[in-house]
């Protein structure tokens, strides 16, 4: 009789702990966390906020579209233009004095606001073909830093801002001294200066101390 009832107790204790296992299974819990997997919808979104995240993290430059001020000229018979940051004035001169035992592309000095600067003629510099200048001589004034130089012009055609994402590398055909100097080329057939480049150029440093 003994020996029954123990049984019936273990029998007993155990179908309890079998139910409760069983119950634990069957939490919300224990289905979520055994059965859960993310909608394709959920996914999306998963990866839209990823994305997102991302893109904030990048550099400013690189996701938003900007537009650049330039200062649009013509030499011979294409269109040119330089960034306006290097810019400090577009004037028309008289008089260009001539500097002797310099290079060819310097076509001399000229005294603007009472400050003598050299007159780079890019269209001797870039080998672009020559055009008869009409008119007074028109200059562009560059600056930066410490370096300051004007190039001379055949028309200054003003200011307006292009799309940064507009200009394109450069086009084969484009060799040379040109390529060099060249930040791009827009889709209306703009081609785009480094001024940086021309700026930071030794071989357009002029020597102003002239032997008396």
């Amino acid at each position: 009789m003994t020996t029954r009832t123990l049984g019936f107790q273990k029998r007993k204790v155990a179908s309890r702990n079998s139910l409760e296992l069983e119950q634990n299974q069957n939490s919300p819990r224990a289905t979520v966390e055994s059965t859960w997997m993310p909608s394709n919808e959920k996914i999306q979104q998963i990866l839209q906020l990823r994305a997102l995240a991302l893109a904030q993290e990048l550099p400013a430059q690189e996701v938003r579209n900007e537009d650049i001020e330039i200062v649009e000229f013509i030499l011979g018979c294409e269109r040119y233009a330089l960034e306006s940051c290097y810019v400090t004035q577009v004037a028309e001169v008289e008089d260009i004095t001539s500097l002797p035992c310099t290079p060819d592309f310097i076509r001399g000095i000229v005294t603007l606001r009472g400050e003598i600067l050299p007159v780079i003629d890019l269209k001797k510099f870039f080998e672009v073909p020559e055009k008869e200048l009409r008119g007074r001589n028109k200059v562009i004034v560059l600056q930066s830093g410490k370096m300051t130089f004007s190039i001379l012009v055949d028309e200054v055609l003003g200011a307006r801002s292009i799309p940064a994402t507009d200009i394109q590398s450069s086009l084969p055909t484009l060799m040379g001294i040109r390529k060099k100097y060249l930040k791009g080329i827009t889709s209306e057939r703009l081609v785009v200066l480094d001024a940086e480049n021309l700026l930071m150029d030794e071989s357009i440093v002029v020597d102003e101390q002239v032997a008396e």
